[in-house]
């Protein structure tokens, strides 16, 4: 997902009705890292350590056990109502880090609870704020937490990898500015006023998700090509430019798909909010939420939500620089992980092998595998969580980078599935990376609750074969859900489904742009290989709200048959799918197999099939 299309600008006064994009290769070169923060603001307090570390040194031979809790780092930056200069230490990191898309900074932002006046809190890359009471409300800002898109010249396609939650904001205007990509959660926030998800001047703009969130006024999306909102409420949505998705949100529109093109399901199936960190007096916990089925609004209205806690002694504190087998054998501690920010390479597997276990990062903490080795491995076990990080390719090939249960896996976790949330995953950008599949998911009955994998289409080490990767995820596993499904830009099959009765409610995907010619993309006989594949084998699978976009910008001659591909089978079912080719760079034959209207020209006008068969 990157840049803009060479269409009119809506008028300054308005927003647009559709929106177009293209890529501006290398458009948003990283800046210089700046010297290491000084800060007024508070420090996390330190916990205390675990009750099972030794006293005294561990006995000759063995490993000394490693101490639980503590400090939250320097990059964990934590204010309460009396600290003194907020805005400024918020602007401080702003500067730093609203141009530097693939720079080394990684920062989180946590208020206490209670109540904060006159902020603007302006996130750039790899930027978190969040609350720290159990409830939004429990912390409120009278201000704004403002993603725009200046640094880009109004252009909102590339404002990636930043997020806000568990917050209640008063907006100083009424309205609150998040103009935001991929990799951008929304996650567990009140907005007492509106929302606008576009930037200054209405550019170009493709996001987005929000869930568990509740805004009081209107929604208004205007040039946002596509978004997600999950289990929220909302006081109305504006207008819809290709695709918009609701499920379980009270006061979404009516399911209209495809004109206006809503995809509105009353509630989500299965869902289980992201875990967060939280302040129980002068203590930090973990909260993690109840899973909730036929889910419809936010989980923290009605008084304490749903779930359990942990204290943070349970938890390694890792730091950057920690290696592989340090978090291993915090694992096999039978701790849990807290990654705070930064970027740590992994020379073998993080092994997550209990029932149970958190790894949660803060501030977009970020894995590197190095020797071609996979950053982590999920045993088929229940109830494990992920959430909150990021994985980046190392520049030796690695077979898989997440594998979510081992080849095989078969156990039920349908009581106490294992989750993905806010885990992202990149191929090349930040240097050179391959992989030759992102995520492969073994485990039955698996949610995968927001992601983006991308294989780069800018930045450094970027090319056909420079950041191959051929699959972006691969689901083996039965009764796997993804809520949030954003894959884009693999040499291969962006999503190839060959587990039972898996469900996907939106997805969002372009192909990858770099393809040379039409032979490097051939699939057999086939033209190209399909964004979303359904196996050949599979009796059982459903999808909701679903694109697929081409900007085969280095040979626009490319012809891709179609998006999608599944078997005819009666138990196998899409709702509301659409393809775009974006300003005639490459064209779709079809929609789904042999089903729906070719792209047209260059007019960037999705083609759409509202339900298959």
């Amino acid at each position: 997902m990157t840049s803009d299309s060479p269409t009119a600008q809506p008028p300054a006064d308005g927003p647009r009705t559709a929106v177009r994009r293209r890529a501006v290769l290398g458009a948003a070169a990283a800046v210089p890292v700046l010297a290491a923060l000084t800060t007024t603001a508070s420090a996390a307090p330190a916990a205390p350590a675990a009750a099972t570390a030794p006293a005294a040194a561990a006995k000759r031979g063995k490993r000394r056990r490693l101490l639980a809790g503590g400090d939250l780092g320097p990059n964990v930056i934590v204010f309460d109502p009396s600290t003194p200069g907020i805005q400024t230490k918020l602007d401080e990191v702003f500067t730093r880090q609203e141009s530097d898309q693939f720079g080394p900074g990684r920062y989180q932002f946590f208020f206490k609870p209670g109540t904060y006046h006159g902020l603007n809190a302006q996130l750039g890359f790899y930027t978190s704020v969040s609350g720290l009471g159990l409830s939004p409300d429990d912390t409120t800002i009278h201000g704004d937490v403002t993603v725009d898109a200046g640094w880009f010249d109004g252009n909102a396609t590339q404002n990636f990898w930043r997020s806000a939650e568990n917050l209640a904001l008063v907006p100083v205007n009424g309205t609150n500015r998040w103009a935001v990509a991929q990799a951008a959660p929304f996650r567990r926030m009140h907005i007492r006023g509106g929302l606008n998800l576009a930037p200054a001047g209405y550019g170009w703009a493709s996001g987005g998700y929000i869930a568990d969130s509740r805004i009081d006024g209107v929604v208004g999306p205007y040039s946002q090509q596509q978004w997600y909102t999950r289990d929220s409420s909302v006081g109305g949505w504006t207008n819809a430019v290709w695709n918009m998705v609701f499920s379980g949100v009270e006061g979404a529109p009516a399911q209209s798909f495809p004109e206006p093109p809503y995809t509105t399901l009353d509630r989500t199936p299965i869902s289980r909010e992201k875990p967060f960190l939280y302040l129980d007096g002068a203590d930090y916990r973990v909260f993690l939420p109840a899973l909730r089925r036929d889910a419809r609004g936010v989980t923290w209205g009605n008084g304490t939500p749903r779930g359990t806690s942990l204290p943070l002694d349970r938890f390694y504190v890792a730091k950057p620089g920690d290696s592989a087998a340090t978090l291993n054998q915090a694992l096999d501690q039978g701790l849990n992980l807290l990654l705070t920010p930064g970027i740590y390479h992994v020379d073998q597997p993080i092994r997550v092998n209990r029932a149970g276990t958190v790894v949660l990062g803060l501030g977009y903490a970020t894995l590197i595998p190095d020797n071609g080795t996979t950053a982590l491995q999920v045993a088929d076990v229940d109830g494990v969580r992920l959430a909150g990080f990021l994985v980046d390719a190392g520049p030796v090939n690695s077979r898989t980078l997440v594998e979510i249960g081992p080849s095989g896996a078969s156990r039920d976790h349908s009581a106490d599935p294992i989750t993905v949330q806010d885990v992202f995953i990149r191929i090349g950008g930040a240097g050179p990376g391959k992989a030759t599949t992102s995520m492969v998911v073994n485990a039955r009955h698996t949610i995968v609750d927001h992601t983006w994998i991308w294989r780069a289409d800018h930045g450094e080490g970027v090319g056909w074969e420079t950041n191959r990767c051929d699959y972006g995820v691969v689901v083996n596993g039965h009764d796997v859900l993804a809520t949030g499904l954003f894959v884009e830009h693999f040499n291969k099959y962006d999503v190839q489904w060959n587990g039972e009765r898996g469900r996907t409610i939106f997805f969002q995907n372009e192909k990858a742009y770099d393809a040379p010619n039409q032979a490097a993309i051939q699939n057999g006989s086939m033209k190209g290989y399909a964004a979303y594949k359904v196996g050949d084998r599979v009796t059982t699978h459903e999808g909701w709200g679903m694109g697929s976009y081409c900007y085969y910008n280095v040979n626009p001659t490319i012809v891709q048959h179609h998006g999608f591909a599944a078997p005819n089978r009666p138990g196998v079912r899409f709702h509301h799918l659409l393809v775009v080719s974006l300003s005639g760079n490459g064209q779709y034959e079809c929609v789904i197999n042999d089903t729906g209207a070719p792209t047209s020209g260059t007019n960037t006008v999705p083609s759409k099939v509202v339900s298959y068969p």
